[in-house]
């Protein structure tokens, strides 16, 4: 059976699938937050508002059935928007946003440095559009929070736990937004302490972006996509609670960014701070990654890149800056790398015009027959007692780049099949620990 491609996934859902503009879907671009405007759909409506179908702004009542009527009115009439005004909504269950409708609150950038209480029900002073879920506690598979239908978007919210504990282990809560369908879009949103951020599984040309937060578990996961994504804009910091207990929990066992299954997936100016993997890139259930990741960064954590499988294709990161540490001096024997490539991955991984330091145990290990490429790149800070890149098999390629420490920098297995090292300057004497001869092209490298 031939591979399940973008490109024959295109063919045969050209009538099907594909995006289709229409008057409703022309309405999410824009209107005013007032009263409910007219356009010549079904209804007639263009818009609703929450609280006229009684949604309590104070988050002492359940507001889950006001907010599923409005957004059912919506799409009876044809598509529209919804709108959340500034407050505090408690939402015990679970929300469904139908085909070319909007939920959209207030914000038109994401909140960040929310003043949201942290161990209250009571969210305290904080403007903007909040929601305040509860439902699903303890229970990661249950329904999430938002579900989205195609062409819909989630914008200008804050998604907020308030029985979450921001002195203690995190507690599992499902999904806190699902994007299913073409064309879904989530912007200018805060996922303050969610467990799980968003989900994009069969969510072809999806658009995330300008969204930040403090997602416990994993902020973001793309699988199933086969029509070009793009994640723009997302940073993930501690802007919830700075404890140990969460903080620990997050730099074991959080992970900011997963990609699985997605076809020239964009990615742009994306940032995580503290987690145990910045950006994982795994077989997803048809599947792995190819795509384009500019500007992007991870700060503090365990790992910055573990790719576990990638498409033949590949993977492309440039301009990125990757910080690998034991911040919260948790002790150890083994100390974080950087970049781990591992096997049974078959794809190129290439880093260009990239910045690496730590302190880390190394800059980057390949452990499998693919190929790791960097160039133009900066290596910072490394364990002295270990090579800045390990090559234990595959191909590597190390051109035009800077080892600034006066340490061994890289280290040829017997079984790596090919390497290139050229144009590269180093600090102190070159210490370079070849296994394979002459399959390994070494020269024009200099030494301060």
């Amino acid at each position: 059976m031939a591979e399940f491609t973008r490109r024959n996934w295109l063919s045969s859902a050209a009538m099907a699938g594909m995006a289709i503009t229409t008057p409703a879907g022309l309405a999410l671009a824009g209107a005013n937050v007032g009263a409910p405007s007219r356009h010549p759909g079904k209804g007639g409506v263009y818009a609703h508002n929450v609280v006229a179908f009684g949604a309590d702004r104070n988050g002492h009542k359940d507001a889950t059935g006001a907010f599923q009527k409005a957004l059912d009115a919506a799409h009876h009439d044809g598509g529209g928007i919804v709108h959340v005004p500034a407050g505090r909504y408690l939402i015990a269950g679970s929300l469904h946003v139908p085909p070319y409708t909007a939920l959209e609150g207030v914000s038109r950038g994401p909140t960040s440095h929310s003043t949201l209480g942290k161990n209250t029900h009571k969210p305290g002073a904080a403007a903007g559009s909040v929601l305040l879920a509860t439902g699903g506690k303890g229970n990661q598979d249950a329904t999430p929070l938002i579900s989205m239908a195609e062409n819909s978007a989630v914008l200008g919210l804050c998604i907020f736990h308030p029985h979450q504990n921001a002195n203690s282990t995190p507690v599992a809560y499902p999904w806190a937004i699902s994007m299913k369908g073409n064309n879904c879009t989530v912007e200018n949103v805060e996922l303050l302490n969610t467990w799980y951020g968003i989900r994009a599984v069969q969510a072809h040309r999806h658009l995330i972006r300008n969204v930040t937060g403090q997602p416990l578990k994993i902020g973001i996961l793309v699988d199933e996509v086969y029509d070009i994504g793009r994640i723009e804009d997302v940073h993930f910091n501690p802007w919830w609670s700075g404890s140990r207990a969460v903080l620990e929990f997050i730099y074991r066992h959080g992970e900011s960014f997963i990609f699985g299954r997605t076809d020239w997936e964009y990615v742009l100016n994306t940032f995580s701070f503290g987690y145990h993997a910045g950006y994982r890139f795994i077989e997803g259930k048809t599947g792995a990654c190819n795509g384009n990741f500019l500007g992007i960064g991870a700060d503090a954590s365990w790992h910055a890149c573990v790719v576990e499988q990638s498409q033949d294709p590949g993977l492309l990161i440039t301009n990125g800056e990757f910080v690998s540490f034991d911040y919260l001096k948790l002790g150890g024997e083994v100390d974080p790398v950087q970049v781990v490539v591992k096997a049974p991955n078959r794809g190129p991984v290439r880093f260009v015009n990239s910045s690496f330091w730590g302190p880390c145990r190394q800059i980057a290990r390949l452990e499998n027959q693919s190929t790791l490429g960097f160039g133009q790149c900066t290596f910072c800070n490394w364990n002295h007692r270990f090579s800045a890149i390990e090559a234990a098999s595959g191909n590597l390629s190390v051109t035009g780049c800077e080892f600034r420490q006066n340490s061994p920098q890289i280290t040829l297995g017997a079984t790596v099949r090919q390497a290139v090292i050229t144009g590269n300057m180093a600090n102190g004497s070159w210490r370079i620990n070849n296994a394979i001869g002459n399959r390994a092209q070494i020269g024009l490298n200099s030494v301060s």
